[in-house]
């Protein structure tokens, strides 16, 4: 299943990493990425792919709290379609 997940909070080193490092821990794949710094304040948007099997959108919301408190970031996960069934007019 693919989603969309959102990073943002204020910049500094390893943001990136932290994402993607525990990303790989849960196998969840990045399939795009984009990022910018707005200011002071670092945005991400990934597109990823969840294998069910191991892991649900729930899950992996859980397990990225951790990286939200130790980073100082807000990160949200959506599925796909529900992703597009939001910002569909």
């Amino acid at each position: 299943m693919r989603a969309i997940m959102t990073v943002t909070g204020k910049d500094h080193t390893g943001i990136v990493a932290s994402v993607s490092v525990e990303l790989a821990r849960l196998g969840v794949n990045i399939l795009d990425i984009s990022q910018t710094i707005m200011e002071e304040y670092f945005t991400m948007i990934l597109m990823v792919e969840l294998n069910e099997a191991n892991n649900s959108v729930k899950e992996v919301k859980e397990a990225m709290k951790k990286v939200e408190e130790e980073q100082g970031l807000v990160i949200r996960l959506q599925a796909e379609d529900t992703f597009h069934a939001m910002h569909r007019i």
